[in-house]
């Protein structure tokens, strides 16, 4: 889908939840976190991808929350997982912050199941 938006015009961002994360941290190290997150803001579809691999910790959603609010209703964020959406308050973990977090993705998301083998297993065969 964030190759789609490409060839239509449009930016797309590809991140890995761990490494997002990592690079949240590193600019509210350097002072750069403001930008980062606004830069985030203007991206036209962000690709979250990992989604559940690990329970969230206190900055970590904080820092998913500032970058949904900034999006919610302007721009596309992609979550990609294989959590089941029942579950995602448990790793979002806080629960007034998960149910924000949910609120901003949940209520006007497109959920998409896809099933069959690991497109990377498909790949090495």
């Amino acid at each position: 889908m964030a190759h789609k938006a490409c060839l239509e015009g449009y930016r797309a961002r590809y991140y890995r939840l761990s490494r997002l994360f990592r690079e949240l941290h590193a600019a509210q190290g350097d002072g750069t976190y403001l930008k980062l997150l606004a830069s985030i803001a203007k991206i036209h579809v962000v690709v979250i991808d990992d989604w559940g691999l690990e329970n969230l910790k206190d900055q970590q959603r904080n820092d998913l929350l500032e970058i949904l609010e900034d999006r919610h209703g302007v721009k596309s964020t992609i979550i990609a997982g294989q959590l089941p959406v029942e579950h995602w308050h448990d790793v979002i973990g806080n629960p007034t912050i998960a149910d924000a977090i949910m609120d901003r993705l949940v209520h006007n998301a497109h959920k998409i199941n896809l099933d069959g083998d690991s497109m990377r297993k498909k790949k090495t065969a």
